[in-house]
């Protein structure tokens, strides 16, 4: 499966589609970016004259890319954005550095297990500066509504 077929099937679209390429993906992992542009419309609140990206977006650009991307890989069925299930079902995130507007985050996933449609991974994002942002790890379900 290309690159650019696991993006298209993401349940994803703008303002909340935090994938710009993946870089690669393979059965124990992936890499992707993401650039956080100025005029995503929560900058505009979040904080006064200091905008920062908050922790929950942080959060789902790590799953988006090191979660999903690696989950509709790992599936390797022939799967549509119709019929493709996701569920978060845990998450625990450390926070490191801010990430402010115009930065570009890689996030890189490490599989820990998949086993009956439950993923789970290690994930860090880093900075452009090749600095870690934030890590953790995250659970999730995925699944092909026809066998679900």
């Amino acid at each position: 499966m290309k690159h650019s077929e696991i993006v298209a099937l993401l349940p994803y679209e703008q303002p909340f589609l935090f994938v710009d390429e993946l870089a690669q993906v393979n059965d124990d992992g992936c890499e992707g970016s993401f650039t956080f542009t100025e005029d995503l419309v929560f900058y505009k609140g979040h904080f006064k004259n200091y905008p920062v990206t908050p922790g929950v977006l942080l959060t789902e650009c790590c799953a988006q890319i090191g979660l999903v991307c690696l989950g509709i890989y790992l599936m390797k069925l022939s799967i549509t954005i119709e019929n493709l299930k996701i569920g978060m079902s845990s998450s625990q995130m450390e926070f490191l550095k801010p990430v402010v507007p115009n930065e570009k985050v890689t996030v890189i996933s490490r599989k820990i297990y998949f086993r009956f449609h439950k993923l789970k991974c290690e994930v860090k994002m880093y900075n452009s500066k090749g600095e870690l942002v934030c890590k953790g790890i995250l659970s999730g379900m995925l699944m092909n509504q026809s066998n679900g």
